[in-house]
């Protein structure tokens, strides 16, 4: 009589913590974001590991960084105000997308898509009007961070000198995408985890190869915090991840980027 084989172990729950840091407080140009994330933290009882992961949105890093542009002292050229005509936009924040694109992709009435120079395809380069300045200071607008990768790692390494340990990084953004309705967050910037995970060649539940499996991991955990962060009133501009556990080479936001030579839509 044969023995019936053993069964396996069960496994143990996985579990993916999110935490919006409370009271986070309105940043200014200037501003230490590394010592508000602390300061963040210790109201709301946390204390920062290693293998966390912080989510901050974009715009709190465009702000320290002096990203804001008054649009008083924004002059639009003739190209600017020509397709402002078109798409319906004020020409000083037409002037301003045009400065900071490569190309422009595509533009009809309220939408102007464009490469910006990072390589982003989105609408507007990325450039904002939303929860960036009270209404009585004037018409404002707010880049993009000149280089959202290098934002994570200086700040990843900030943290490191304040809380003595040295979390992943990432900067998110809301992007809308072709043929879907509705914006997610993105990952623009990040350091010391990997924006993507290459799983070609490690086997499926039974022993196939991936061939093509890529996963977007960086713009997964973003996605993820930008549900609690929010788009209006929230005031949750960092989103503490903890849970994650990866192995796998850090890699860069810009690693996220399809090279054109790949892009069949170009």
């Amino acid at each position: 009589m044969t023995e019936p084989a053993p069964k396996s172990p069960p496994s143990s729950p996985v579990e993916l913590r999110l935490i919006a840091l409370p009271d986070f407080p309105q940043v200014e140009s200037g501003d230490d974001l590394a010592a508000l994330t602390v300061g963040a933290l210790a109201r709301g009882g946390l204390a920062l590991h290693g293998d966390d992961v912080l989510v901050y949105a974009q715009k709190v890093i465009s702000k320290a960084e002096g990203r804001r542009i008054d649009l008083a002292d924004v002059v639009p050229s003739a190209r600017a105000l020509e397709l402002a005509q078109t798409v319906q936009k004020d020409p000083r924040l037409v002037e301003l997308i045009l400065r900071e694109s490569r190309r422009i992709v595509r533009f009809a009435k309220d939408v102007l898509i464009v490469e910006h120079r990072l390589g982003l395809i989105m609408a507007n380069a990325g450039i904002d009007q939303s929860n960036v300045a009270h209404p009585g200071g004037g018409e404002c607008a707010l880049l993009l961070p000149e280089d959202p990768d290098l934002s994570a790692a200086r700040l990843r390494g900030r943290l490191r000198s304040l809380a003595g340990c040295e979390p992943g990084v990432i900067i998110c953004d809301s992007f809308g995408r072709p043929w879907r309705v509705g914006t997610v967050g993105v990952a623009i910037g990040c350091a010391g985890f990997p924006a993507t995970l290459d799983l070609r060649g490690r086997p499926d539940l039974y022993g196939r190869a991936l061939r093509v499996t890529v996963v977007g991991s960086g713009d997964e955990i973003a996605s993820a915090a930008s549900a609690l962060m929010g788009q209006g009133s929230e005031g949750r501009p960092v989103v503490l991840v903890r849970g994650l556990v990866s192995r796998d080479p850090h890699q860069p936001a810009a690693a996220l980027i399809r090279p054109p030579q790949q892009d069949l839509f170009r």
